[in-house]
């Protein structure tokens, strides 16, 4: 009978708002029984004598019915007017009484009189509520694990926070096992809701029954299953004392692929695993593979792109064969790392060859730009045996992006740079890029007499070289139309312009190649300010006062894109 209903049973009551005839008592539906003042038992029904078998006329009623009800009559009698409804156990059951006056009962004085208390069983709404509760804090744990699981993309770290969050709320002791990486198996403990530890062992794990299939992705070997006595010492926390009575091993599954599994223990003297808590435990498991397979994918294609990151990013240049240089880059995008513009520094083979230098601009910005990129330095690398024809080297550049899928094109200035003497020797060619600038000795600013067309968009690609000569002290810079285009100013819409350019260059005269990419940067960052820009990239080449020992420097032979 539910409770609603049970509060309600019985006779109508009387406008006086007692109860009525203790003759009416015998036909309720369920335990009714009257107690005086004093706490003695007046009379019961037979629901309510089968139920409390003492509760017989001028029996204590403190005898005859549980502590919670004998409580609850006391506490009515003392406020002359019966309290809401209480509830309490009786044997395995839980039942709920509320008292009322009874109608012509005695009157014991003092405005005192008996007391009806009438039953019903509410076993199944408490045993409802305590479900419900429990299923309130499940999904309040599964929530704060899923917060706490997907804060972070360190695999380690998910590790760490997998099993310290099983151990606070699914067993005393866990240990999260990951696929192995090679014979090693990376593992975490934890135990008692305490800190976690991790550790790479070699081990195998067809020494706990179910783990080496649930590490494959299979469905979990019940608990009863496995042995406890069995299980080898890395599969249990240091911090968990005591002898293990229960073992649950879950998986973890992943995307696609198994990101593991969990190892649960509960100490001895406790109940092993109900069906329910495993259960649980593969939900939370599913948050947790989930949040360890993220992790681990972010991390491989983490490596991926460092990997590839390392052949596009730009190299720190230095002096090779007597010739200074030195390379700057700032990407159009904050945070961007690489882009459409690229340069490049190649030593040609032999220790009285010319350098090779390449800067380039691809159409577009970003990581598409990047791309086709990385096939024009690839390509110049297999042309570099042809260095000294620059006209042959675009015209074979042209034809391999032509064929290619790509329909960008790109703009290019080729310079080698050979040591004679005191001087250096430089041949410039352009291919629809703006032609280098000189920096003489004496601050004197003037551009290199080459142009071109542009690779990658034309049948033909025609460009014509320039030899020049540099002196100690005197720079040529390479640069792309990212710098000269960068629009900034007092407005915010004006040019950098070749002018500005030209005067910032004027006052590098005889400095090292790399002040001279430091300053034009810094110029050209303050023209910009926080305004949007493209790409820009600068190589100079300088002729050092001091005469250099001539030695290909280490750090010299690197390549670089941005």
């Amino acid at each position: 009978m539910d409770a609603t209903r049970s509060s309600t049973i019985g006779a109508p009551r009387a406008r006086t708002g007692r109860t009525a005839a203790p003759g009416a008592w015998d036909e309720a539906p369920c335990p009714v029984l009257v107690a005086d003042p004093a706490g003695a038992v007046v009379t019961a029904n037979a629901h309510a004598t089968a139920l409390f078998p003492a509760a017989v006329p001028g029996a204590p009623l403190s005898a005859a019915v549980p502590e919670w009800l004998g409580a609850a009559h006391r506490a009515a009698v003392a406020a002359l007017e019966p309290d809401d409804a209480v509830a309490g156990p009786v044997g395995e059951r839980v039942y709920r009484a509320v008292a009322r006056p009874a109608a012509g009962g005695e009157n014991r004085g003092a405005g005192a009189t008996d007391l009806v208390w009438w039953l019903s069983d509410d076993t199944g709404r408490a045993e409802a509520e305590a479900a419900l509760a429990v299923e309130r804090a499940r999904t309040a744990f599964l929530s704060e694990a899923s917060n706490a699981l997907l804060a972070t993309l360190n695999t380690e770290r998910c590790m760490e926070v997998t099993a310290q969050l099983a151990a606070r709320h699914l067993a005393d002791g866990v240990v999260v096992v990951l696929p192995g990486a090679g014979r090693r198996t990376p593992l975490a403990w934890a135990a008692d809701g305490g800190g976690s530890t991790r550790a790479l062992l070699p081990l195998d794990p067809a020494e706990v029954p179910g783990l080496a299939e649930a590490l494959q992705g299979f469905p979990p070997v019940p608990s009863r299953w496995i042995d406890p006595e069995a299980l080898p010492e890395w599969a249990v926390p240091e911090e968990f004392d005591g002898p293990v009575g229960a073992v649950a091993v879950i998986p973890l599954p992943g995307h696609g692929v198994p990101a593991g599994a969990l190892i649960l223990l509960r100490r001895d003297g406790k109940r092993g695993f109900t069906e329910p808590e495993e259960v649980f435990a593969r939900l939370f498991a599913a948050r947790a593979g989930a949040a360890l397979s993220a992790a681990r994918m972010y991390a491989e294609q983490a490596a991926v792109t460092q990997t590839l990151m390392r052949e596009l990013l730009p190299p720190r240049l230095e002096q090779i064969r007597g010739v200074e240089f030195a390379g700057g880059y700032r990407a159009s995008e904050r945070g961007e790392r690489v882009g459409g513009d690229f340069y490049d520094v190649h030593p040609t083979a032999g220790e009285a060859g010319a350098s090779l230098v390449v800067l380039g601009d691809v159409c577009g910005k970003g990581l598409d730009a990047a791309v086709l990129t990385g096939k024009i330095r690839n390509t110049l690398q297999a042309l570099l045996p042809m260095a000294d024809d620059h006209p042959r080297v675009l015209r074979m550049l042209n034809d391999s992006l032509l064929s290619s899928h790509h329909t960008r094109f790109a703009t290019l200035v080729l310079a080698s740079a050979i040591r004679a003497g005191d001087a250096v020797r430089l041949d410039l060619t352009s291919a629809g890029h703006p032609p280098p600038l000189l920096v003489r000795a004496d601050g004197t600013v003037e551009a290199a007499d080459t142009r071109g067309s542009l690779v990658g968009a034309l049948p033909e690609v025609e460009a014509t070289t320039a030899r020049v000569t540099l002196r100690a002290g005197e720079t040529c810079l390479l640069y792309t139309d990212g710098v000269t285009e960068a629009r900034g100013g007092p407005f915010g819409d004006q040019l950098f312009g070749e002018g500005r350019l030209r005067e910032a260059l004027a006052e590098c005269a005889g400095m090292p190649a790399e002040a001279v990419i430091e300053r034009v940067q810094m110029l050209a960052a303050q023209w910009v300010g926080a305004g949007e820009h493209d790409d820009m990239a600068m190589v100079a080449v300088t002729v050092p006062r001091k005469s250099p020992g001539g030695v290909v420097t280490a750090a010299g032979r690197g390549r670089g894109s941005a």
